[in-house]
């Protein structure tokens, strides 16, 4: 069942179909390319396919009116008539065709022989995922501006308030910089005196409470499993500093333009990044490699712990 704005009462025969079923990263960094739709289509209704998990968010967005829960690309929900179907998944062809099964009025995509979509732009690999989806709407005549990042603050309270939040997990190993270090962070900047918290999905409570037992952080400080989205959003809104690797949690701060460090290993910054803002303190130590690796990135080790504390008090403290 399509998770549906309160407000929205759009009622046309227009109908936007946009097709984004990835992670949290994935649709905040969509985020400029979804509102240019709208500002192009404002009597459209337009439905996002995406994890049912993402839907506070996408619907924060202001840029979408429901959302339809759809995981990667399995075979979508029953939908009705679609006038434009966009594919802001991936190059295709598979995600092409999932749309294309949809028989709408018009595919926008990246052009792509084997799906028999040829008239959307090409594809370039080593593009800014915010400017690819970007170009690939400015392409369709939509106007994108890819500093259109910003969300607004969630109306749940912070379970932390001003803290300092510390992020180990992430999606795969390579991405994923030691437990060690980041309580070596932790504990630093909880000497301090800042209050430190350490969060995470369900899956990631063990790295999680590994990083609060290292850095000897009162038990209070592990949230791990249990925040929902909604109060994680919260959480990162209100804090003082975000620390973390190349995840989801770091775009929550560029969206909510919380000072960050962010470590960055196989994939560069360049790729997946914050915009160039003061608050956000990119480490990379310039190694390219496979973002799905099973194994820490020897680029991500090459970054140590004392690097990360000195980030984070010229972010904290970004006169001195």
């Amino acid at each position: 069942m399509a998770v549906t704005a309160p407000s929205a009462a759009r009622s046309t025969a227009r109908r936007v179909l946009v097709l984004r079923a990835l992670g949290l990263g994935d649709l905040l960094t969509a985020v400029p390319a979804l509102r240019a739709l709208r500002r192009g289509m404002p009597g459209a209704r337009v439905t996002l396919a995406a994890p049912a998990a993402l839907a506070p968010l996408a619907l924060g967005t202001g840029a979408v009116d429901e959302v339809l829960p759809q995981d990667g690309l399995a075979p979508l929900p029953a939908f009705g008539p679609v006038d434009e179907a966009v594919n802001l998944h991936g190059r295709g062809p598979q995600s092409h065709r999932l749309l294309a099964a949809l028989a709408p009025g018009r595919l926008l995509a990246f052009a792509h022989t084997g799906a028999l979509h040829t008239d959307g732009p090409d594809w370039d690999p080593d593009e800014h995922e915010v400017h690819r989806w970007c170009r690939l709407v400015s392409a369709y005549g939509f106007d994108a501006d890819p500093d259109d990042l910003d969300l607004a603050v969630p109306a749940v309270a912070s379970p932390a308030p001003g803290a300092v939040v510390v992020h180990p997990g992430a999606a795969f190993p390579a991405r994923r910089w030691p437990a060690e270090r980041f309580a070596a962070v932790a504990a630093a900047l909880r000497d301090g005196g800042e209050r430190v918290v350490v969060t995470g999905g369900a899956a990631e409570a063990p790295i999680a409470r590994r990083v609060v037992d290292l850095a000897g952080l009162d038990a209070g400080a592990d949230l791990s499993g249990r925040t929902g989205l909604p109060q994680l959003a919260a959480l990162v809104a209100g804090a003082r500093l975000v620390v973390c690797g190349d995840t989801g949690l770091a775009h929550l701060a560029t969206a909510y333009r919380t000072p960050s460090v962010l470590l960055f290993g196989p994939t560069p910054p360049a790729r997946w990044g914050p915009p160039d803002r003061a608050q956000h303190r990119v480490l990379w130590a310039g190694r390219r490699g496979d973002p799905h690796g099973p194994e820490p990135h020897r680029g991500l080790l090459e970054i140590s712990a004392d690097q990360a504390v000195e980030a984070a008090g010229r972010a904290l403290h970004p006169t001195f």
